[in-house]
């Protein structure tokens, strides 16, 4: 787990703005590395002083809360809306690996992703979990005893709200294997509006879902997760749902 003693600093972004979530959002032993996705570019081309020195942890702190809360992300500024969602009657009564509170999904795309997550579980230790959410309609942070999330769980946040559909909460140890730029990548191929307005959320999920199960098969490599595979129709995919569709 990233403890507050976190000797390495790097900046937190949204479109070339530094941000600091507020530690205080969310409890300390949920230290997880947020990705909102599409909107985080790289700050290892800006200067020192523009970045922020916050340590690890409490960059991290907020992000469950950023994710499930609805923070928007908007071109040249950010505005949050941070009024607290905590609603366990959305939950099923029965554990699942994907929880789809706004209807995105097929009960037959749905089997088909948790018999994705499952094999990805088994094979490489990756808790992926699935949100499809449109806020405030979220069982918000009840979400994470429900998962337990810790350090290897990934929890994909599908939400139309946000603008990008794609976000991403990446556990620490699941930030240390895959390439961080793998997250806006994806986001940016899949998530945006006028993808998911043109083929609707349920293939940006879908989508997104192959591609994270093909990127973190892939071994450490300079060339890890190069490629963004799981649209249907542009290339076969190495994921489960890629070798369902395609036979490949």
């Amino acid at each position: 787990m990233l403890t507050s003693q976190a000797s390495t600093h790097s900046c937190w972004c949204v479109r070339g703005q530094s941000l600091r979530p507020s530690a205080a959002l969310l409890p300390s032993q949920r230290r997880l590395r947020w990705r909102a996705a599409a909107s985080q570019p790289s700050c290892a081309s800006r200067p020192e002083q523009e970045c922020t020195s916050t340590p690890a942890w409490k960059r991290a702190a907020g992000g469950l809360t950023a994710a499930v809360l609805g923070v928007t992300l908007l071109a040249g500024g950010v505005s949050a809306r941070l009024e607290g969602v905590n609603k366990p009657e959305l939950l099923p009564k029965e554990f699942t690996t994907v929880i789809d509170v706004a209807g995105f999904l097929t009960p037959g795309e749905t089997k088909r992703i948790k018999q994705e997550i499952e094999s990805l579980e088994g094979q490489t230790g990756m808790k992926l979990r699935v949100l499809a959410q449109n806020y405030p309609q979220t069982p918000g942070l009840a979400i994470r005893d429900f998962w337990s999330v810790d350090d290897d769980t990934v929890v994909f946040v599908a939400d139309p709200s946000l603008g990008n559909i794609l976000n991403f909460n990446v556990g620490s140890t699941i930030d240390l294997r895959i390439p961080r730029n793998f997250w806006n990548r994806l986001a940016s191929k899949y998530g945006t509006k006028k993808y998911w307005q043109e083929r609707g959320q349920e293939a940006s999920i879908v989508n997104a879902v192959s591609a994270i199960d093909t990127c973190a098969r892939e071994p450490v490599s300079r060339l890890q997760c190069s490629k963004i595979q799981g649209e249907f129709g542009e290339e076969s995919s190495s994921g489960a749902l890629g070798k369902a569709f395609f036979g490949s």
